[in-house]
Formats: C-alpha cells, sequence, structure tokens
C-alpha cells in the first residue's frame, strides 16, 4: 500500500520542533501499543538528540496483553525507558509520574548544586496522528487543557501546559514522515486510523485487515462474521458483506460498507485486543 499523507502543516510543525527541543529536558514520544513499530516516527529519534527519552506504549487497552509484556521486555533490554498506558482511563499514570521523576532525577541534581531551585522539568509531547497525545495530557493534567478528537490533525499549534510546579509539557501537533520505507507501514497506520480515511483505499485496508487477522488470530473473523476463512481476503470480504446485509440496489454486495465496518471493527475491538507488531518483526526488518 503506497499511501503518503503530509499536509504542509506537518512540515510546518518539525520545524517547529527542531527549534523548540533546545528549550525542553525531556522528549515523550506517545506510539500505538498495536503498531509500536509503525506508530514512531524516525524523525523524533533526529529531533530529540541527545535528549532524555520516553515512550508511552498508549492504548495498551486494545492491544494483545501477552504482546504488551514482550514489547515491554523489548524496552528494558534495549535501555529505553517505557511504560503502558490508556490515556482515557488514566491507567499507567502512576508509573509515568514515577519513570519521569526517576529519568530527571541527576537534571535535578545538577540544578541544586548550581543554586536553581524548584525549576520545573519541561518535556516536549511528539507522537504520529491519532496516537492519543491530547487525551495523555488532558488525563496528566486531571482537567481539559489540550484539544481532543478521534480522527488526525486535531491539534495544529504548539500549546505549553503547566501541570504542576515539577512538570510543563508541550504539546505538539501529529506528525507522520515524507515517505515511509516499506509498504506494510502504510497498511498498519491506515488500519488504526492514523491516517486520515479519507485519503485510502477503503476496501484495500478491509482486505489487509482479513488477511491479517486470519494469519495472527485465526478464528476471529469466523466469531465476529460467521463465516470460514475461505479463497481471497476479497472473496472473503465480499463473503462477508452478503451475509452481514451490506448490499445495493438489486442484492449486489456493498463492499465500501462492508469494508468500512470491519475497519471499524477492528479500531473499536469487536475483533477483540489485538496487536498488530511484534518485536521479532524488528529483526525481520
Amino acid at each position: 500500500m503506497a499511501i503518503q499523507w503530509f499536509p504542509g502543516h506537518m512540515t510546518k510543525a518539525v520545524r517547529a520542533m527542531e527549534e523548540d527541543i533546545k528549550l525542553v529536558d525531556l522528549l515523550i514520544e506517545l506510539a500505538d501499543a498495536r503498531i509500536p513499530i509503525s506508530s514512531r516516527n524516525p524523525e523524533f529519534d533526529r529531533i530529540a538528540g541527545s535528549k532524555l527519552r520516553m515512550v508511552i506504549m498508549n492504548k495498551s487497552d486494545l492491544a494483545d496483553e501477552q504482546a504488551n509484556k514482550a514489547w515491554l521486555s523489548y524496552y528494558e533490554a534495549n535501555n529505553i525507558s517505557a511504560v503502558l498506558m490508556d490515556a482515557r482511563s488514566s491507567k499507567g499514570t502512576g508509573e509515568l509520574k514515577k519513570k519521569i521523576a526517576d529519568l530527571c532525577a541527576a537534571k535535578k541534581a545538577r540544578d541544586l548544586k548550581r543554586g536553581i531551585k524548584n525549576r520545573p522539568v519541561r518535556a516536549m509531547v511528539v507522537g504520529i496522528p491519532n496516537v492519543g497525545k491530547s487525551t495523555f495530557i488532558n488525563t496528566y493534567a486531571g482537567r481539559a487543557v489540550a484539544k481532543t478528537g478521534n480522527k488526525p490533525g486535531v491539534t495544529r499549534g504548539k500549546q505549553w501546559i503547566k501541570l504542576a510546579k515539577d512538570l510543563e509539557l508541550l504539546d505538539t501537533p501529529g506528525v507522520l514522515w515524507p515517505k515511509f520505507d516499506d509498504e506494510a507501514t502504510g497498511m498498519h497506520l491506515a488500519m488504526i486510523g492514523s491516517i486520515s480515511d479519507d485519503i485510502l483505499d477503503k476496501q484495500e485496508i478491509a482486505c489487509g485487515i482479513i488477511g491479517f487477522m486470519e494469519e495472527r488470530y485465526a478464528g476471529r473473523l469466523k466469531e465476529r462474521y460467521e463465516e470460514d476463512y475461505d479463497g481471497t481476503p476479497y472473496e472473503m470480504l465480499e463473503r462477508i458483506a452478503l451475509k452481514k446485509g451490506c448490499l445495493k440496489k438489486g442484492g449486489e454486495a456493498d463492499l465500501d460498507k462492508c469494508a468500512g465496518m470491519i475497519t471499524d471493527d477492528l479500531r473499536s475491538m469487536k475483533l477483540g485486543r489485538i496487536t498488530i507488531e511484534l518485536p521479532e518483526d524488528i529483526i525481520q526488518k
């Protein structure tokens, strides 16, 4: 799937991050726990430079529990500070606060030696579109301080947010990168809704979901749609459309309607908790 979605505001946002990184002590990157590889923008590594880093695997409640544990073990083995979080319910907030304090302890000690007291840690919050940055900030703050939405592109400008005496966050727009390394990255981003649905081929996305589910979560399609996997994903899409009443006039299968239903089912967990990428996929890349 050759998808490129890099609106002009993203170019502007990257340039702003390159300037603003000088103002912060810590870069907090939100990734989607369902696609911890594809949801991490490689541009953030370049922008962060030598700054302290923290990875939040958000939407962990939608991801496979065993896969969540595998990813935490992977990050720990690679000396990356990471936490699981469900920003909508505040699950993981306590662990995150502890991790931030541990990461920034040395910096605070240096400040004290220089006679600087009570200087708040300043952190830049980054992530791709629709990964939950603003929801995370509002949950962490305990109040609505950042704009939120269930589609990419809600946050367009930077927002400085003072959460407490010891922490200030800079919210930034969600940005992708100009060119994906492989087609799988585009497909995975499209599957979870990190790219605007308006530019996507709905049937191609649904067929990608069908193929993935049969490969990694065999049986769940049967449970949801009462259809055995047989033939190609496209043929499966047509049979599901007929089974579930996604029809045009004359009884013809409405494949676009069915494709939208399958995509919504994946995103809303009606196909169960799923993780699309595992740590071993990094080795394969």
